[in-house]
């Protein structure tokens, strides 16, 4: 598998005003914007040939990254005139792409993860379908109160895991699905149930770290992660984590803070 398609081209209006400026894959964390950190994850399992398909305010991921050389990957950018939902900038990217004669990566561009893509590629290779779709644990988006018949309360869980599995916006695609997807529409809604119907998909569940953002609120709660995630690496023994692709984005720091630490300053964060 050598191409990958990400979806970056959402204007993201629940995160306002902090995508006023900016798309919501822009928006910065630890310092990075998340489409680097995808970049990052990405080129760790040797995949480096990225189509963007981009609309709301493109000119700052392509001012931003260029032609994608100084992040260690090749971009090419899908701009869209007018939205054409994910399942139509997913059509026009496999478009732009064909022929092809393997299955393609495809990611939201609003997430970030560390999910050993190793493991994704074999199980779909093993299962011979049309499309694999990431499925991750969905938390309750609130605290759940527990009580008996009675009405009395015995105990308080904090935002629990609940018995579902959600969509990660993270799928490998075969080309073949070209036919099933929309000129303008997103594939949820119009592709994957017809391909589910027909017994050609597969979910991959994994307990991987796996943040999307989709409010303000998000953007909070995903830093905050990622600055827990990021010291519990840092705290353990650097060897713990040695030549991993899924800690790329830990160990990674780990050497700028100890490189830091030698000569006696802190690191500079990349410029958002």
């Amino acid at each position: 598998m050598t191409h990958v398609i990400i979806l970056a081209g959402g204007k993201g209006e629940r995160m306002r005003p902090v995508t006023e400026d900016r798309p919501k894959s822009m928006v910065s964390v630890m310092g990075k914007p998340l489409l680097a950190c995808l970049f990052q994850w990405l080129s760790a399992y040797g995949l480096r040939n990225i189509t963007l398909a981009v609309g709301y305010r493109h000119e700052v991921i392509q001012d931003y990254f260029g032609d994608g050389s100084s992040h260690g990957v090749n971009l090419n950018y899908l701009v869209e005139d007018e939205p054409l939902g994910s399942g139509g900038a997913l059509k026009n990217a496999l478009r732009f792409l064909s022929p092809l004669k393997e299955p393609v990566l495809v990611v939201n561009g609003d997430a970030i993860t560390n999910l050993n893509l190793s493991d994704l590629f074999a199980y779909h290779e093993a299962k011979k379908g049309k499309l694999t779709v990431v499925s991750v644990p969905m938390p309750s988006p609130y605290g759940v109160v527990d009580f008996n018949e009675r009405g009395l309360v015995t105990g308080f869980r904090e935002k629990p895991t609940l018995p579902h599995w959600a969509n990660a916006g993270i799928y490998v695609v075969d080309p073949s699905i070209y036919e099933l997807l929309p000129d303008r529409g997103d594939h949820e809604v119009v592709t994957l149930p017809l391909i589910a119907e027909a017994g050609q998909m597969h979910a991959f569940k994994t307990q991987c770290f796996w943040r999307a953002m989709d409010t303000v609120r998000d953007i909070a709660e995903l830093r905050a992660d990622m600055e827990k995630l990021f010291f519990t690496l840092f705290f353990s023994p650097l060897s713990a984590n040695a030549g991993s692709p899924s800690s790329v984005f830990a160990s990674n720091k780990q050497k700028e803070l100890a490189a830091a630490g030698a000569r006696g300053g802190g690191g500079r964060p990349d410029k958002d």
